[in-house]
């Protein structure tokens, strides 16, 4: 640290115990009383170099006590004093960064000017400060520390002014430019040819550049005031967004000791910094830091990861922080909700009723917030143009990730005994339609609420099914829920009907693909020379194709046997005879097509029959004309 000598005389002066005492040979004539310490001195040294003490030393004289003074509002104390008497005694003194600001607090305050002696105590510390603090960047940070012990002092001299704006011109300055901070942090010499020295001679290796956050923990041991200040002072700099975020999030974790166990839990406990290495901050200093966090943060997605601002909004609800804050910490979430995990989405819920185990309530806005900006921002379809790139599959889209995110969260938070169903339906309905390609996930979850909540009336069990559409249930989640026995019926028979609708669908394309491949066969085979292999990929895709139909042939004949079984179990529930049953109970679940299930196997029995019927009837005729020859005979 820099540092310059001033004065020329030996050290005189000596402590014993809360006295000093100046060793001249002459006895002392002046007290001078700085909270517990006391100075024991000489008048002329002191009154020929500062104002204040000679009008003191002239009032204090006329006295009968003898002469002593009191300072006690002195700034930086009997420390600051005591350089000062050196200073005034013409001693030796060592200007750093660390007491510049104290000492020039104090001549100031004491009049110490060039009217009392060239060389005054005011123009050396203001020198210093300007030619050697303010230009590097341990200095200045080291001397805006100090400021918080004399601020009202040093907001006179406008010390912390000055600091703040060479902190904010560094940071604001690629460091790779210049060099520095390299050399200040304790890093190697360079040669001029930019190679790293050892004891002089070049090694040849080039030095690491800098990154855009080595500022970052030296920022993080300013007080919140001055911090605040530094942020303000590189915004006016038009600093990135980014490397601001940045510096947020170093300083928000290592002052809010919920943020590192929440990182603990997750991430190894080696980066955390030892505890006690920075002074705890009470619950309320802590709610203070985090309400200022969330103003100087700027409102912009991707600034900084998801998982801190969902610390960010867990610790202010521990903390119970104003509204305000908590719901900008919900928007700030819901604008990049799609680059969450369902981890962080699973909050305790913090509030004194404990209705859930879990904050359903809160994930509700935020997701409400995700589409909100999703409509603002144009995502909402699935085949919308996100950083310059077509999405092509809806599944890369934001608002599928976040419908698989809520569907994932839904069957978390399913097995809670104390959620209600209302609150359950009003967020699985709150993902719009579009959003799920597939309800393989909202099925999962409804299903599992089901087996939490087996006190459900059936009209509440039909009021929940109804959130997913059976028409977009894949084949295996379709062949577990037609065996599922939580499921209403109705829901049952609906997706008995879908499957089967969806498996004769599959066989039609894989028929008119075949068909297709076969159409096309010859009039390739006569455009392909011997050596090309057309031939044999549509053979592979032939073959490919017919074990696909036969594994849904086999389908369709194990659902026709399940419908056929169905069918009978319905008869018997409705207690009706007569062939109009399988119609009424038809019309009982509101189906207004005929059902088409099992239409294959009926028209083949029919058809059969209606054969039979004909045979029979040409055979009797045929014996009565027999029978008619014999008698005329």
């Amino acid at each position: 640290m820099a540092c310059v000598k001033l004065g020329s005389k030996s050290d005189a002066f000596q402590r014993q115990g809360q006295a000093w005492f100046c060793t001249t040979g002459l006895p002392s004539d002046v007290v001078v009383e700085v909270a517990e310490m006391s100075f024991h001195l000489h008048k002329f040294p002191l009154l020929s170099r500062s104002g204040v003490m000679e009008r003191l030393i002239a009032e204090a004289s006329e006295g009968e006590d003898g002469c002593v003074i009191k300072l006690p509002d002195i700034p930086g104390g009997a420390k600051t004093f005591e350089l000062v008497a050196k200073f005034c005694y013409g001693v030796k003194l060592e200007l750093t960064a660390a007491n510049v600001v104290y000492l020039q607090c104090a001549a100031e305050h004491l009049e110490m000017t060039e009217e009392y002696g060239e060389g005054s105590l005011i123009s050396q510390t203001e020198n210093f400060l300007n030619q050697v603090v303010l230009r590097s960047w341990k200095d200045s940070l080291k001397a805006l520390q100090t400021c918080d012990d004399v601020l009202s002092f040093a907001e006179e001299l406008n010390i912390p002014k000055r600091c703040i704006e060479s902190l904010a011109a560094k940071a604001c300055t690629d460091p790779n430019l210049f060099g520095w901070p390299m050399m200040e942090h304790g890093g190697p010499m360079q040669s001029p040819g930019g190679s790293l020295l050892w004891n002089g001679i070049s090694t040849g290796a080039r030095p690491k550049h800098a990154s855009s956050d080595w500022w970052y923990e030296d920022a993080s041991t300013l007080s919140l005031p001055l911090y605040k200040r530094l942020i303000s002072a590189m915004e006016c700099r038009s600093i990135k967004p980014e490397i601001l975020a940045g510096s947020l999030n170093s300083y928000a974790k290592k002052y809010l000791p919920g943020l590192n166990r929440r990182q603990a839990a997750s991430e190894s406990s080696n980066r955390l910094a030892p505890v006690g290495s920075v002074a705890s901050l009470s619950e309320e200093e802590q709610k203070l830091l985090l309400e200022e966090i969330d103003q100087l943060l700027p409102m912009q997605k991707g600034l900084v990861s998801t998982k801190f601002l969902f610390g960010l909004l867990r610790t202010a609800k521990i903390l119970r922080a104003n509204p305000s804050c908590i719901s900008n910490l919900e928007k700030r979430i819901g604008m990049q909700l799609d680059q969450a995990t369902l981890e962080d989405l699973l909050m305790p819920n913090f509030s004194y009723s404990m209705e859930t185990l879990y904050d359903v309530d809160c994930v509700q806005r935020i997701l409400e917030h995700f589409l909100a900006m999703d409509q603002v921002v144009g995502d909402a379809s699935p085949g919308s143009v996100d950083d310059g790139q077509l999405m092509g599959s809806p599944s890369l889209t934001p608002i599928t990730m976040v419908a698989k995110l809520i569907d994932g969260y839904l069957a978390e938070v399913a097995p809670d005994v104390n959620l209600k169903l209302p609150k359950f339906q009003s967020l699985a309905a709150a993902v719009p339609e579009y959003a799920r390609p597939l309800d393989d996930g909202l099925y999962r979850a409804i299903d599992i609420y089901l087996k939490s909540h087996p006190w459900l009336a059936e009209s509440d069990r039909e009021q929940l099914c109804r959130l997913m559409d059976c028409q977009k249930l894949s084949l295996e989640a379709c062949t577990h829920a037609a065996q599922n026995e939580r499921l209403p019926l109705r829901v049952i028979v609906q997706v008995l009907f879908f499957e089967q609708l969806q498996l004769r669908t599959s066989i039609a394309g894989c028929f008119l693909v075949s068909d297709n491949l076969d159409g096309s066969r010859q009039l390739r085979s006569g455009l392909m020379g011997p050596n090309d292999g057309g031939w044999a990929t549509a053979v592979r895709e032939n073959q490919v194709l017919k074990v696909g139909m036969d594994n849904m042939r086999m389908r369709v004949s194990e659902l026709e046997k399940e419908c056929s079984n169905m069918r009978q179990e319905i008869e018997k529930l409705g207690k009706v005879k007569g062939p109009s049953t399988w119609g009424n109970v038809s019309k009982k679940f509101g189906f207004r097509l005929k059902s088409q299930m099992c239409s294959a196997q009926e028209g083949s029995v029919s058809k059969q029959n209606n054969g039979t019927v004909k045979i029979e009837k040409a055979k009797e005729k045929q014996g009565k004309e027999k029978k008619n020859i014999a008698s005329d005979e």
